[in-house]
């Protein structure tokens, strides 16, 4: 593998396990190479195949060429984006680009939507209510607490039922303005499919946290877009109950990073609370209509 790149450059961005680089070959051209332990092969295998049919599909995403084994492990070579960071990008722009920019995420991740899960996947409600349970008990058996927990806790016990009858898609399984470009033209791309999943497709907004405390007009447009400007009551009381899920279980994943990571999620969950009205209502504040 060093002997196919003259220049190779490690990125050391992001909360991956695998090894980033930025690679460049003889004619100048530049890629993105991943390098995992060699049991990832299967899983660098799958990414590189759904990112061939999504890039079909129209999705704006960083070209895999190639995926195999070489002496260091498994790897993925991609293209290299020439561009910028989306979120301190997004963040420094005027409320209506961020709004387009947070459409075109939304339209985007409705494409990513149309590819079907597995016929033989489990049952979300099965799926996700064992997920929960999980959680709850990471969080029950966690030494720290929030200092406001019950309504968190309650909506998620009160909210369960809606799980029933979901629908399973294909999803990117981080998908928030962190894992987003704004290549040289000034088009949205997106990158980090190493979390790759099946399940409902509103589960996939659960990150949306992150979009909304960058840039609300940019959670905004994602909602919009995906949507069409018609957002179902039934998005907004699921989708609270995922935020609500993935943050009662933030605080037991933050111990081991530390205590600035400790901080974010105890911020994060007042800023949830905030957003509604201590789970009195399921629309968040953050969602600008006017």
């Amino acid at each position: 593998m060093h002997s196919r790149f003259q220049h190779r450059e490690e990125i050391l961005k992001g909360w991956s396990g695998d090894k980033k680089y930025k690679v460049t070959r003889g004619e100048g051209e530049t890629f993105l190479l991943r390098i995992a332990l060699p049991d990832k092969l299967p899983k660098f295998r799958a990414a590189f195949e759904v990112m061939q049919t999504l890039e079909a599909l129209g999705v704006p995403l960083c070209t895999a060429y190639e995926y195999g084994l070489c002496d260091e492990g498994a790897y993925l070579l991609q293209k290299f984006i020439q561009g910028e960071d989306a979120e301190p990008a997004i963040m420094a722009m005027d409320r209506e680009r961020q709004y387009a920019y947070g459409l075109d995420s939304g339209r985007i991740l409705k494409l990513i939507h149309t590819v079907p899960a597995p016929r033989d996947v489990q049952p979300w409600k099965d799926r996700f209510n064992a997920k929960i349970d999980r959680k709850l008990s990471m969080y029950e058996a966690c030494p720290l607490k929030y200092e406001v927990d019950r309504p968190i806790i309650d909506y998620i016990e009160t909210h369960r039922h809606l799980l029933t009858d979901r629908p399973q898609t294909y999803q990117h399984g981080d998908y928030h303005i962190g894992n987003m470009m704004i290549d040289d033209d000034g088009k949205l791309v997106i990158i980090d499919f190493d979390r790759e999943d099946y399940g409902d497709p509103w589960e996939e907004f659960n990150r949306i946290v992150w979009c909304a405390q960058a840039a609300p007009a940019f959670a905004t447009g994602m909602v919009d877009g995906y949507f069409d400007g018609d957002v179902p009551l039934a998005f907004w009381q699921l989708l609270a109950l995922y935020i609500c899920s993935n943050t009662l279980s933030s605080l037991p994943w933050a111990i081991p990073f530390g205590e600035d990571e400790i901080n974010t999620m105890r911020k994060q969950e007042r800023e949830v609370l905030a957003w509604y009205d201590g789970m009195k209502t399921c629309i968040p504040s953050w969602y600008q209509t006017e």
